[in-house]
């Protein structure tokens, strides 16, 4: 810890170092005390958008910016995020035979948007932070109208809502927030460079809460199918990575922007899939955003300090100005 660095800080910090593990004991917790836990499945919602919120704020107009410089990497990055994962969630769920509310949490986490700690693990990944972050923004951005589209066209017979209840939900929990922070960065820019090291404490926090919520409702699905259910989500997750790899390679991306393409596509903003399927279908579909949300870190972890280890020649080494969870 460095000097002059608050005990608020060292704990930010802390959180964003071992967010797998946190996100791992809130899971724990969850089976643990059930009750307790699923209590708080009503407040997902809520948590997701001050996730987002804080999502916002770590952006600036100037993260859009890669759209119009280098729009082929953005368009083929988005393309691999909105069609492999969803498809991949439809013949992992047949291949393990999830059916039901399970087969519809898969399409739910296929569906959604890049992950918010993506960038963190690009960066570790010595890959195209830029892009990384462009993205997950853009992604964001796009999610009220794809993310429906493609869960109503994949999941749509075991949905009991429409396209316009699942387009506001993610309007009110995610695009809101985050243009509330982009918002609020720009009117008190120097405000929010101050509090910007404190917010992994916050992501981390409402994540914990999340799995914690969903587990707990679904403890007993858990331990009777729980590890099924747990190689279906490693082999969805794997593929996204290894199929975002493959796409940016054929498309004759450097290596840079092959690794941050297949964390973009691999790492799903789980949180997002977690809270739809609470408010509009059941906690059971949730389950599958839970499992994510933590398998995902720890596979992004993994593969960040494999290619850690192998540097890109000529990629930007240079540190982000932010660091998100």
């Amino acid at each position: 810890m460095g000097a002059g660095r608050s005990p608020l800080a060292a704990v930010a910090g802390f959180a964003g170092r071992w967010f797998a593990v946190l996100v791992l004991a809130g899971g724990l917790v969850g089976l643990l005390v059930p009750e307790q836990t699923a209590s708080l499945a009503a407040f997902v919602p809520l948590l997701l958008g001050v996730i987002m919120f804080g999502m916002g704020l770590t952006l600036r107009p100037t993260d859009f910016a890669l759209v119009l410089r280098r729009p082929w990497a953005v368009l083929l990055g988005l393309g691999a995020q909105f069609l492999v994962m969803p498809l991949v969630a439809v013949g992992v769920s047949w291949t393990f035979g999830l059916t039901g509310l399970l087969l519809t949490g898969m399409v739910l986490v296929g569906s959604a948007p890049g992950g918010t700690a993506s960038n963190v693990i690009v960066y570790l990944s010595r890959g195209d932070v830029a892009l990384s972050v462009t993205l997950t923004s853009v992604a964001t951005l796009l999610a009220p109208v794809l993310t429906p589209l493609l869960v109503l066209w994949l999941a749509g017979s075991n949905l009991p809502v429409g396209f316009g209840d699942l387009f506001l939900s993610i309007v009110q929990i995610v695009l809101v927030p985050v243009l509330a922070g982009i918002l609020v960065r720009a009117l008190a820019a120097r405000l929010v460079e101050r509090v910007l090291p404190y917010l992994p404490l916050v992501s981390v926090t409402g994540i914990v809460l999340v799995v914690a919520a969903v587990v707990g409702a679904n403890a007993d699905v858990v331990t009777t199918s729980g590890l099924l259910l747990v190689a279906a989500v490693i082999v969805h997750n794997g593929l996204g990575l290894l199929l975002g790899y493959l796409a940016a390679r054929a498309a004759g991306l450097d290596e840079s922007a092959r690794r941050a393409v297949s964390v973009e596509v691999g790492m799903q903003n789980s949180g997002l899939s977690a809270s739809l399927a609470t408010a509009h279908v059941a906690p059971l579909a949730a389950l599958p955003a839970a499992v994510f949300s933590v398998w995902h870190n720890v596979s992004g972890a993994t593969l960040a300090g494999i290619w850690a280890r192998r540097p890109v020649s000529g990629a930007d080494r240079a540190q982000p100005e932010r660091r998100r969870v």
